[in-house]
Parts: C-alpha cells; structure tokens; sequence
C-alpha cells in the first residue's frame, strides 16, 4: 500500500550491493521507496520493510516505461531518483564486441537517461526533487581492461553535469556520487567476464593478472561496506542544497586525486606497477 503522505524514492538496481543497501536506508529515512531490478524475488526483503518493488530491466524501453506508468499512476511521481543499475564490463577493445558495448552503455547510461526524461515532468511541475547519478571513481579515472566500462561512467559524469545546469531553474538538484571499491560482487563478475572472454590468445597474460589483482582486492574486508554509500545518499538527498559531488569509499579520494595531479605517463606507470 503506497503512503502519499510520505515523499517518494525510486532506486533502480535494488536487488544487491549499494542499490539494496540504498533502499534500505531511504526507508529507514521516512521515504515511500520503490526499488526496481530484474529480478523482484531478490527484493523481497526490501518489501518486508514497506517498499514497493518493480520489476525492470534497464536496458529496455518497455519495462522502464511501465515501471513509471505505475508510480505515476499510483501517486505523484518521485521527489527523489536514484538511479544506480549498473554493471562492469571488462576485456581488451579488441576481444569486447561492439554489441557487448553497447549493452554496457545501455545499461550504464542510457537505460538512467530514459528512467529520467520520463520521471522530470512531474518534478518540473513540483519544483523541487533530486536526482542521484551513482557512478564511480572510475568515472575520473582509468584502469586496465576497462575501456567500455569507463567510458560508461565518463560519459554519466558528462551527462549528469549538463543535466544539473539545465535543471537548476527548475530547483531540481543533480548529484553523483563516487564509490570507490565497494563490497559487492563487483570483483567477481568482473574477473569471471575476462577470463571467459580473454583468458587465452594475445592478452591472456594480461588477462589473468587483471582477474588475479581484481579478486584480490574484493572480499574478506578489503572493501568499503555498501552502507557507506548508502549513508551519502542519504545525507545528499536530506540537504536543502547538496554537493554536486560525493567521494566515498576505499581508494576513491586517493585515486582521483593522483590522477588530477600526475601527468597521464606517470599515471600510466601507477595502473600498471599492479600488475607486476
């Protein structure tokens, strides 16, 4: 049962990690919370707690629009966004097919774009709402093998910095938030996904000593809990005028800093001292 008296969130990619910890925490902050994923059966936790789960696919146009025809027709659009889905899509530029690129960007960008175009109008009429870009210190920085997904999360910086400008007449904030290496599976699906696609031929070498490095530095504490993000989000969507940026979690503030201060050679020379 939706409550209308309560302001309204949507976290998309709610079904794991910093999506579900998110949701959590929205609630906990008095939101009414709607979480959407693929797969609703992993939300059921979050509807035990008094959210409202959508199934939606990000990367089609057809479950994103039938997912806000529900919260518009169930109330009055969100006050707040959160758009997290997302995924790590890693491999040589060679061995990655532009169809997989493609998929990433879909997922990474414009399945976020497609959820926002059509939940501002509501916001416009309102005056007011936030919303949250979760990207990555990989949106300010790069490492090997990840082309497609830096690309990615460039670009949401890019994009979400013009939106911010184009909505700010409007009293629309835009924030993004910067995780650093979060305690998700992350690590895994990244280090399975290149061993599957490049564990042999010209960059297996390569490969498999950036799968091995990958699987080292996820698991056993080595990460930032994905509270902590979940706790910037909610301290970014309670201020009356948030940071356009937030930085958080293991290597984040370190990484993004030596890459606005070193010259790309010497930052070349840093990415790659980790394979050794």
């Amino acid at each position: 049962m939706i409550d209308k008296r309560k302001k309204t969130a949507l976290v998309t990619g709610a079904s794991s990690g910093m999506g579900k910890e998110i949701a959590k925490r929205l609630i906990k902050d008095g939101f009414q919370v709607y979480v959407a994923a693929r797969h609703v059966d992993k939300m059921d936790d979050l509807v035990k707690l008094g959210a409202r789960a959508l199934r939606m696919d990000i990367s089609k146009e057809a479950e994103i629009k039938a997912a806000v025809d529900t919260i518009l027709g169930e109330g009055n659009g969100v006050d707040v966004l959160v758009n997290n889905a997302g995924f790590g899509l890693y491999g040589p530029v060679e061995d990655v097919s532009i169809e997989e690129a493609r998929y990433q960007f879909e997922v990474n960008l414009f399945g976020a774009a497609r959820l926002t175009q059509l939940l501002l109008p509501k916001m416009r009429e309102k005056g007011a709402g936030t919303i949250v870009n979760i990207t990555s210190m990989g949106g300010k920085i790069y490492t090997l093998l990840g082309a497609w997904y830096h690309a990615t999360k460039h670009a949401l910086e890019g994009w979400s910095d013009c939106l911010r400008l184009e909505l700010a007449p409007f009293g629309i904030e835009v924030v993004v938030v910067e995780p650093g290496l979060i305690e998700t599976g992350f690590g895994d699906v990244v280090a399975n996904g290149l061993l599957k696609r490049s564990g042999t031929g010209h960059y297996a070498k390569l490969t498999q000593a950036v799968a091995k490095s990958t699987r080292d530095a996820y698991g056993q504490g080595r990460g930032t809990d994905p509270s902590v993000i979940a706790n910037v989000v909610s301290k970014a969507v309670r201020e009356a005028k948030p940071r356009t940026r937030y930085v958080a979690g293991k290597y984040a503030q370190p990484m993004i800093k030596m890459r606005a201060w070193l010259g790309d050679r010497m930052f070349d020379r840093v990415i790659m001292s980790q394979m050794r």
